[in-house]
């Protein structure tokens, strides 16, 4: 007998939370049949995507490590890809992580985490996240 387990989306951002909160509270309306985890960088990162009712939530380093090994899917902005972005708020060691993990990492292409991606028209949040969403469903 085997048991089914859920796809795990895992939603990582930092700062604010805003982006992490929008993806989370879409996923969890679009995707029913998904766990949706949320990870901060930092507390208030996590306390506002907490708003949207994660199945899962935590904060720092090491639940980023962790988590990245469980998930089938990863979203959040492009900057927990990268080193001491967001003002130093993603670690080397999260940013490995998440680089590393199996899961399909969908990146939203938000332009201020010391990092320009070439030919990607500037766009609002809620368009960003609706084309994340997606691609999603496109791999679930």
């Amino acid at each position: 007998m085997t048991i089914s387990k859920k796809p795990v989306i895992l939603v990582v951002d930092g700062q604010g939370g805003k982006i992490g909160k929008e993806l989370c509270s879409q996923l969890i309306e679009r995707f029913p049949e998904t766990e949706v985890w949320a990870i901060g960088t930092n507390s208030m990162a996590t306390s506002f995507m907490l708003k949207a009712k994660p199945h899962q939530a935590a904060t720092g380093e090491n639940p980023v490590v962790v988590a990245s090994r469980e998930a089938d899917i990863i979203c959040g902005p492009i900057g927990i890809c990268i080193a001491d972005s967001m003002l130093g708020e993603v670690t080397p060691t999260m940013a490995l992580a998440i680089s590393q993990s199996r899961a399909k990492k969908i990146l939203i292409p938000f332009n201020k985490c010391s990092a320009v991606v070439a030919g990607v028209k500037e766009s609002t949040i809620s368009e960003l996240v609706e084309d994340a969403l997606r691609i999603v469903e496109m791999n679930l």
